[in-house]
């Protein structure tokens, strides 16, 4: 490549990824935020079928946990199985007076997407996938919110 042409590329470059995302089809939104749902909603009601569904089978969750005895970058790592699992024993099983949570599609491109999952306990932000006309979340990466204080 010529200089020049490397140059004019280089300079280019930041109008191309602008942080400029088309706006998301209402369809599509409310798809991915449905599947954010069946997430969410099924670890509040304990429903481990329902939050199945919503994951691959090679879901990769994970949560920063810094700086470990074993590794310098240490993440949280769970499976699908090990959720569904968790979700079985009510780990996170609310009344439903008590849930405040929020799910949002973030940004789509093609068979791809974003979105972000919010309870008073966690903070998810997943990448989907559309496999046929089902959004699937493939991956997730979480984080913990503090425990209130005890009065």
């Amino acid at each position: 490549m010529h200089a020049l042409a490397a140059a004019a590329l280089l300079t280019a470059a930041p109008a191309a990824f602008a942080n400029e995302t088309a706006p998301i089809d209402p369809a599509t939104r409310a798809a991915i935020e449905a599947t954010c749902f069946d997430y969410v909603d099924g670890q509040l009601e304990g429903d481990p079928a329902r939050v199945a569904r919503s994951l691959h089978p090679d879901l990769a969750k994970r949560s920063v946990l810094g700086e470990t005895a074993d590794e310098k970058l240490g993440l949280r790592r769970m499976s699908k199985e090990e959720l569904v699992e968790l979700t079985r024993r009510g780990a996170l099983k609310t009344p439903k007076a008590q849930w405040d949570r929020s799910c949002a599609a973030l940004d789509v491109a093609g068979n791809v997407a974003v979105a972000r999952a919010e309870t008073p306990w966690f903070v998810d932000f997943f990448h989907l996938g559309k496999f046929g006309d089902r959004w699937i979340i493939v991956n997730a990466l979480w984080y913990s919110k503090p425990k209130p204080a005890q009065q």
